[in-house]
């Protein structure tokens, strides 16, 4: 492997480490509740992070394992052993049978909760899809596929959680009206742009700021004119949410333990300690990963032949949540989609290589958390009959890399802090 890629790699496992929950989880947990006269202590949360959240909490509390109980859910394959906490495992991104019985269990074990009790809901990327809690007048089957119709519409993270929000009965702020008048202290992984603690697992404890109408307009912009059951209940006042401000939340905290731009900074302290100078273009990129690739292509090609933003021997970082609408028979994939198209626009560019992978491990529907290219990325596509536009094409980009040998495979990284993304330009040779 080249110095260039075992350097990009090293860069990908240093943000993810920046937001291992072990780290970043016990010093900011609140005070247990006094033993006498105290409440219950619960810790509930959801995420492919919640696991290693919940063991975070067990270690930083391990004198007192007696006084805790609770629940997490995350994604099938993320679970770890803990002690007191049970982790339970569900579907992510589309909910599945599971994910319903496990959030009515963590209903259940939130109910009938007074003053004194303390709840510490651990919230991370991917709640949205495993706390699922549809409402009754809409099957579990009609949730699904209007979950499958979002993420293959092109809609952003923003858009699909505010349809999420109304069709459920835990998102939104709901999750901490069903806590009240318990304490409720949320620790959360950011792995949305911006921060945006009510789009993190579309918010189950934060008050709720759009409206039923506004879902109904992100369906109506992507052209989503089913399931009948959920644009009903839409229409409903039964589906608008908790708002900011509301009394009943006024218990409830959160606080933000890992962002995306603390792992960007922790790469480019790696690309530092190398001899490249880092530059972070956004921590909060949007828009479809093929546009994102062209822009980031481009610069990277100013780089090279101007010196412009920085001269070479550079890295270009990036993190937030592209899109992908897929169009074509492949299985799709953020990183993987950004990585084929920047290929494409390079075209075996000398002295530029990439890495884009999910913090998570996991890229889209794929087994991979993403890829790497470098310069002979074209040719060795070429050499070996691979037509890389026609993938792209075909939203084929996972096959493409496994052709190549160039996927990033990981496994679950027990963290979420959404995309990274690191363009390598070294002086062309």
């Amino acid at each position: 492997m080249s110095a260039q890629r075992e350097l990009l790699l090293e860069m990908f496992r240093a943000a993810v480490a920046a937001a291992d929950p072990m780290h970043c989880v016990g010093p900011v947990l609140p005070l247990l509740p006094a033993r006498e006269g105290g409440g219950r202590t619960i810790v509930i949360g959801a995420g492919k992070a919640a696991a290693s959240m919940a063991r975070a909490v067990e270690a930083a509390w391990a004198a007192d394992l007696d006084r805790i109980e609770g629940l997490v859910i995350t994604r099938y394959g993320h679970a770890l052993p803990c002690r007191k906490i049970e982790v339970v495992e569900a579907a992510h991104p589309v909910p599945d049978a599971a994910g319903v019985a496990a959030t009515a269990r963590l209903l259940d074990l939130v109910s009938g909760l007074d003053a004194r009790d303390l709840v510490v809901c651990l919230i991370s990327g991917g709640g949205s899809a495993l706390l699922a809690c549809p409402p009754p007048s809409v099957p579990l089957a009609d949730k699904q596929a209007l979950s499958r119709a979002l993420l293959q519409s092109g809609a952003d993270i923003g858009e699909m959680n505010c349809v999420r929000k109304h069709l459920s009965r835990v998102k939104g702020g709901r999750l901490a009206l069903a806590c009240h008048p318990a304490r409720i202290a949320t620790l959360a992984i950011s792995d949305v742009p911006g921060d945006a603690l009510e789009t993190i697992a579309s918010g189950p404890t934060v008050g709720d700021a759009t409206t039923r109408e506004d879902a109904l307009r992100v369906l109506a912009k992507y052209g989503i004119d089913q399931p009948a059951s959920a644009l009903a209940f839409l229409r409903m006042p039964e589906s608008e949410t908790p708002k900011p401000g509301d009394p009943r939340l006024a218990g409830a905290t959160t606080r933000l333990v890992a962002r995306p731009q603390d792992s960007l900074e922790a790469a480019a302290t790696v690309a530092r300690a190398a001899g490249y100078a880092p530059l972070i273009l956004g921590d909060a990129i949007e828009g479809e990963a093929r546009e994102v690739a062209r822009v980031l292509g481009a610069t990277a090609l100013q780089v090279v032949r101007h010196g412009q933003p920085l001269p070479p021997r550079c890295v270009l970082l990036s993190g937030g949540e592209t899109t992908v609408t897929v169009r074509g028979g492949g299985r799709g994939g953020r990183n993987v989609e950004f990585l084929l198209a920047l290929a494409c626009a390079l075209r075996g560019q000398a002295g530029v290589h990439a890495i884009a992978a999910d913090t998570d491990g996991i890229d889209g529907a794929g087994p991979a958390a993403g890829a790497l290219i470098g310069p002979d990325t074209w040719a060795r596509a070429r050499y070996r009959g691979i037509d890389a536009a026609a993938m792209l094409a075909d939203n084929d980009a996972h096959a493409f890399f496994e052709c190549l040998g160039d996927a990033v495979v990981t496994g679950p990284t027990h963290t979420n802090v959404n995309d990274f993304r690191a363009i390598l330009v070294d002086a062309e040779t």
